[in-house]
């Protein structure tokens, strides 16, 4: 693990600010009980800015890690962190007007923040993209750590895609040109949902995979340093092959449960009322998940213990006894 001193230090800074906004967001909870569609008016600014924390630090953790390119990673990640700010500034602004930033062409005004947003979001999914091409290519000793940071940018990548489909018209704001675009499918957004997140419990909803693909960028890294964590305690986990095929066996399930998501927010159905097909489909995950973690451990040599007694010539005795 790199020193944080050597971390991307625009998004560290980027984070920082979103801490600030974080607290500032939980007193606009407590003291303004102005609602907007559906919500209380400061819950979206507190939702973005703790899920940017998250990501703004990953991302700096990341670029401190390459061996090569790091000029580009700097740009990068400094596209990432400017883009990300005035997102940001956009938001908790409209906040403050009592409007909607996302989908909204009620004015003028409305509508240019919007396409603001729009190609802000652009121009930093292309930039993460960068980043994502750099880590690819870099030579990391611990090959677990790297797929676990390749595939994490990647599901990244694609639940960040997600927020591109929400910009479409629904069928029913073909006639209305006020609000284009909407997070639900099959039902109007603002009806009623989920606490705290704030998903829909009546139809789809599309923030749903784009929330699990872009925390695939810290839960896979994450489920790494619970693997390193138990090594001592499990012989297996101590041998970088068994972590590293954990890893893309986790990957694979992150992915495979990513696209369960979506799938099931397009047909209109809220996660907490899946049909048979998605629980189907579900199980199928879980049962390949299982195996596939199970065939890594069965055969995972458990010689670790072994290999450090056999240091000592009387432990080795005992063992060919």
């Amino acid at each position: 693990m790199s020193s944080w001193r050597s971390w991307h230090r625009p998004l560290v800074m980027f984070s920082a600010s979103m801490a600030l906004l974080a607290v500032v967001s939980a007193m606009g909870l407590v003291v303004d009980d102005r609602v907007l569609v559906g919500s209380p008016i400061w819950a979206k600014p507190f939702k973005f800015s703790v899920s940017l924390i998250a990501y703004g630090l990953s991302l700096a953790w990341m670029l401190s890690l390459l061996d090569r390119g790091r000029r580009a990673g700097w740009w990068a990640g400094t596209v990432v962190a400017l883009t990300l700010l005035v997102e940001m500034v956009i938001i908790t602004g409209q906040v403050v007007r009592g409007k909607r930033s996302h989908f909204n062409h009620q004015t003028p005004f409305d509508e240019a923040l919007f396409n603001v947003m729009a190609v802000s979001i652009v121009i930093l999914w292309l930039a993460t993209l960068v980043i994502a091409v750099l880590l690819v290519r870099a030579r990391i000793a611990d090959r677990a750590s790297a797929w676990a940071m390749r595939c994490g940018i990647t599901l990244a990548l694609a639940g960040a895609a997600i927020g591109f489909r929400m910009t479409r018209p629904t069928p029913d704001q073909v006639r209305d040109s006020s609000i284009v675009g909407a997070h639900s499918v099959g039902v109007p957004d603002g009806g009623p949902s989920m606490p705290l997140t704030g998903w829909s419990t009546t139809g789809g909803d599309l923030r749903i995979p784009h929330f699990f693909g872009m925390h695939a960028l810290q839960l896979l890294p994450l489920l790494l340093m619970g693997l390193v964590a138990l090594a001592p305690r499990f012989t297996r986990l101590a041998d970088e092959r068994v972590r590293l095929r954990l890893v893309l066996v986790a990957a694979g399930a992150y992915a495979a449960v990513f696209a369960l998501v979506t799938w099931q927010a397009l047909r209109g159905q809220p996660l907490i009322h899946p049909d048979g097909a998605t629980l189907t489909a579900a199980g199928l995950i879980l049962a390949a998940t299982a195996a596939g973690a199970y065939g890594v451990l069965r055969s995972a040599p458990a010689t670790a213990a072994r290999s450090t007694a056999v240091d000592d010539p009387d432990d080795a005795k005992e063992l060919i006894a």
